[in-house]
């Protein structure tokens, strides 16, 4: 379980702990401990770092069932404001992390164990102004997640993803401040931030718990036959403006956010 210290990722590892799992959590802090589960500090965009973990892991004879990947972070900015470094530490976490962690624990994955990996509900949706950095990355996470399964169903492993919508976990608090500091810093979008702030706060206001996220991982381990997409808490804003025609949609947002 990668990003075991976040909220997501934290209430997973206790749930599945309490199913009778035992389970591996990676994260760059070790958050409180739980009966069932190691916690591993582990920089996952550190080749070295991972490499050590799988080490000590192969060692020991470990099977995994699972690779379930939780760890991600969010930006909120304008695709012509954000910096270089910036942009290149969400792809690295979001999607290169992701990519590394398969690549060096996929031969401990036990016959018929699976990859679970979280993307989000925008992975799939027309991307809203100023999500741009974050909406690309998880599209691009949940294309991989495509190919991968295509490629991991010929040696019998499936690849499930699991798209959340707002999850009341650390992020969200992390979202405001990413967004208030957006709106006092942007030199070309000023109004529009401060419109796009009250959509933001719309939209997390609809947050479920992690235990929600929990009870659906707990489901797609012990599941014989997963499916390959998951969707929960969807948004239905999001969704109505997703089943507009594009000009039209991008019409709805100019008059919501000039």
């Amino acid at each position: 379980m990668t990003g075991a210290a976040g909220g997501m990722g934290y209430a997973v590892c206790r749930r599945l702990a309490a199913d009778g799992y035992a389970v591996f959590g990676l994260d760059l802090r070790l958050p409180e401990r739980v009966p069932g589960c190691e916690f591993i500090r582990v920089d996952l965009c550190d080749p070295g770092s991972v490499d050590e973990v799988f080490g000590v892991l192969s060692e020991r004879g470990t099977a995994l069932d699972c690779i379930y990947h939780a760890a991600g972070i969010y930006e909120l900015d304008s695709l012509l404001e954000l910096g270089e470094d910036e942009w290149r530490r969400v792809i690295d976490v979001n999607l290169t992390a992701v990519c590394r962690v398969n690549r060096v624990f996929f031969p401990l994955l036990s016959p018929g164990g699976r990859i679970v990996i979280t993307t989000s509900e925008l992975a799939p949706l027309y991307p809203l102004p100023f999500t741009g950095v974050y909406a690309a990355v998880k599209a691009a996470l949940d294309r991989y997640a495509d190919a991968l399964r295509m490629e991991t169903q010929l040696l019998g492993h499936p690849v499930v993803v699991v798209r959340p919508g707002a999850v009341d976990t650390g992020m969200l608090p992390v979202s405001k401040q990413k967004l208030e500091r957006f709106c006092k810093d942007t030199s070309l979008y000023s109004v529009s931030a401060e419109k796009f702030r009250r959509i933001v706060e719309r939209v997390e206001a609809r947050a479920v718990p992690p235990e929600r996220i929990a009870d659906l991982a707990a489901k797609i381990v012990a599941a014989r036959r997963p499916k390959a997409v998951y969707s929960i808490n969807r948004n239905p804003g999001l969704l109505f403006l997703n089943a507009l025609p594009k000009p039209l949609a991008r019409a709805l947002v100019r008059r919501l956010l000039r």
